[in-house]
């Protein structure tokens, strides 16, 4: 997705893990995606610089679809679309 698509996008869950350190955003993303239905999509706020890999990378391994990550200046936006 693009930037712009990425900001478009309306949450249906925030899961702000801003302030907390790997694994933790990890984490609160585990607990966040249990919270939503199949198709919809959480936002993780996260500003530890691992994150934006570690939930691509996990989203991938459990069968759901990072849509993409913007990064602003103090913190990082992650999207995961709930596939499953």
């Amino acid at each position: 997705m693009t930037q712009d698509e990425l900001k478009a996008i309306k949450s249906d869950k925030i899961v702000d893990a801003r302030g907390s350190s790997c694994p933790g955003p990890l984490l609160e993303a585990k607990k966040g995606i249990g919270a939503v239905a199949v198709g919809q999509i959480i936002e993780i706020l996260a500003n530890d610089p691992g994150t934006k890999k570690d939930i691509p990378a996990w989203s991938s391994k459990v069968g759901q679809e990072c849509l993409g990550v913007i990064e602003d200046p103090s913190y990082d936006r992650i999207f995961v679309k709930r596939l499953k």
